[in-house]
């Protein structure tokens, strides 16, 4: 895993931007501390940061030769098949790279070579003599792709604050920002940078940079295609796509862990990553979160109905794994909301984030490799919404279904038609849903469904993944992301995805034999969040302190008594923020990361 960036210029000797250039490359260099690298003409600027996991010695970026250079962030699953394929076609390879394998991939097939990859990537290749840049993200997004696109040249990134590096980019926020902060956030309408002009490519979308256009198109999209296996033989298919994917997603040079939550997803990750290390004669490492005095404080709610520690106990003593707990203190996962907003360059998921980079900042120490169990619920039903009919058939986002909320903490009349541009980004979503003549009612709007959660939920979670592990060089990788998972989910009818009538039931009933019943069929819980007033108290004194300095500039936009309500009153919100995991602290704690972005980074 590594951060990328580049840069063409139409009109401008980019050899004179050279300090600008490596001011650029440093913003990256939490992503990429162990190398960077620089390809460098008068009209291109190809710049690399390595975190080296597959053939340290080799693989070294950019690579080039007298046709084409590559810079590229991601890891290739199918590797060695690609590998194969070209040799037949005549190429040689000097080392087992992947890297290589992309450079001699596009050498190849072009532009279609972002069909055959299989694995989690954002890249560009420069083609010298044309002066072509092309540039691709992996179908599912779970690699980052800024851009932006000015009269007399192109900018890309890894992450938004190597734009703004560059001074063409400007730190600006105009309404559609502020719509994207207040009423879309923490999530980002897809391939909005929040920043004015800012762009991200799309998952499953490539673009060509040529004669000052730049053009995209989606090489890969979600199709409704017949589900043609019965359910025996989709039980069978589900658990073979899933170990196939798990099982690609354990190469590794460098060693390699897994988080374990004791969650239905993260325990067959390790199930399965067990059995592999076993067979090699390794034993698997795992390692969970948890904070403070949590137990001590924990209640039970329809979102969250048990604490973790029981499950990850029977996890631990099923697979024989060496297992490290790490518990966050009440106050460290307070400041870390900060160290979050830099890691992310946007708000976030509040202490969402700051306990997953926390987590992962430990898990650094000893490892730079995880495997994590993140958009299982997303593809096969594992959410409320999915099987509580009120909301499923109510014509909203269903972790946002009404933006009162939002509304009640801001001035009033500011942003006016907030509520209109949430409902025209739904819209937009639901018409892109592609459905069999056929499907039924329930199909069809579990086709919708899917698509909301894939374009949205799902990216949410992926970025904050993304941005709050590479914050400390940690490579997470997500085997539910295989894009063969993902196809095959989409296809599959809600009878069999919920089998047993249970969420996520084909997926229980696939591995339920290679972990502990209570395991396999315990009811999902969510990414665990603290219970301490400790961290409830922080929050509160942290936004009065905002409200009561004149100088904070979110109190340009929000209006304190409807602040002050939630503070005065944390059971009683009118609505959900984001989801069940944004409730009253992480409200307050998400408006003081948008006061912090607000003063740091806007200029």
């Amino acid at each position: 895993m590594c951060g990328i960036a580049g840069w063409i210029s139409d009109n401008e000797n980019m050899i004179d931007r050279i300090d600008i250039l490596n001011k650029m490359s440093r913003t990256l260099c939490r992503r990429g501390p162990d190398e960077n690298g620089m390809f460098l003409t008068p009209d291109c600027a190809m710049l690399h940061r390595r975190l080296t996991v597959i053939d340290i010695d080799n693989g070294k970026q950019p690579m080039s030769n007298d046709d084409i250079v590559l810079v590229y962030n991601g890891e290739l699953y199918n590797a060695d098949e690609l590998r194969t394929d070209l040799e037949s076609c005549g190429f040689n390879f000097t080392s087992h790279s992947d890297t290589e394998v992309l450079f001699n991939a596009y050498l190849h097939w072009k532009e279609n070579c972002v069909k055959k990859l299989n694995g989690i990537f954002a890249f560009a290749v420069y083609e010298i003599k044309t002066r072509k840049l092309f540039t691709a993200r992996d179908p599912i997004g779970v690699k980052p792709f800024f851009y932006y696109k000015y009269n007399g040249g192109f900018i890309f990134g890894s992450e938004i604050k190597t734009l703004l590096a560059s001074n063409i980019v400007k730190p600006e926020i105009d309404e559609q920002g502020l719509m994207e902060i207040f009423f879309i956030g923490p999530g980002r309408t897809p391939s909005n940078g929040v920043f004015k002009n800012v762009c991200e490519l799309c998952p499953g979308e490539c673009g060509i940079y040529e004669n000052g256009i730049f053009t995209k198109q989606k090489y890969f999209k979600l199709t409704a295609s017949p589900h043609l296996h019965n359910e025996e033989q989709t039980i069978e298919y589900t658990r073979f796509l899933i170990t196939d994917s798990i099982k690609r997603q354990l190469v590794s040079d460098v060693p390699i862990c897994t988080f374990l939550s004791g969650g239905l997803d993260s325990s067959i990750i390790s199930a399965v990553a067990s059995e592999h290390f076993g067979k090699i004669g390794k034993t698997l490492d795992t390692y969970s979160v948890n904070y403070t005095d949590n137990q001590k404080y924990f209640q039970k709610s329809i979102f969250q109905p048990d604490s973790d520690e029981e499950y990850i106990e029977m996890m631990i003593n099923s697979i024989k794994s060496n297992h490290h707990n790490v518990i966050i203190d009440n106050s460290d996962l307070y400041y870390a909301l900060f160290d979050s907003v830099n890691a992310r360059d946007v708000p976030g998921m509040a202490d969402v984030d700051s306990s997953l980079l926390l987590f992962c900042r430990e898990v650094k120490k000893n490892f730079t490799v995880a495997v994590s169990g993140e958009c299982a619920d997303e593809l096969f039903g594992g959410y409320p919404w999915y099987h509580n009919e009120d909301i499923l058939f109510d014509d909203n986002f269903p972790w946002s279904r009404s933006q009162e909320i939002r509304r009640a903490v801001l001035k009033k009349g500011f942003l006016p038609h907030g509520e209109e541009y949430v409902r025209s980004r739904y819209e937009d979503t639901v018409q892109q849903t592609d459905y069999l003549p056929t499907d039924s009612p329930i199909n069809k709007r579990m086709r919708e469904m899917f698509m909301l959660n894939f374009s949205w939920f799902m990216q949410t979670l992926l970025d904050r993944k993304d941005r709050c592990s590479m914050y400390s060089g940690l490579e997470v990788r997500v085997p539910f992301c295989d894009y063969r998972i993902v196809q095959y989910a989409y296809n599959m009818p809600w009878e069999l995805k919920s089998l047993s009538n249970r969420e996520k039931g084909i997926v229980r009933k696939a591995f339920e034999d290679i972990l502990p019943e209570k395991v396999a069929w315990r009811k999902k819980s969510p990414y665990p969040k603290t219970h301490n007033p400790i961290y409830w108290k922080l929050c509160c004194e942290g936004i009065e302190n905002i409200l009561n300095d004149k100088s904070s500039p979110i109190n340009e936009f929000v209006n304190p008594a409807g602040i002050r309500k939630i503070i005065s009153s944390p059971d009683d919100l009118i609505s959900t923020w984001y989801g069940q995991l944004m409730k009253a602290p992480q409200i307050l704690a998400y408006l003081i990361q948008v006061n912090y972005f607000l003063k740091n980074c806007i200029f």
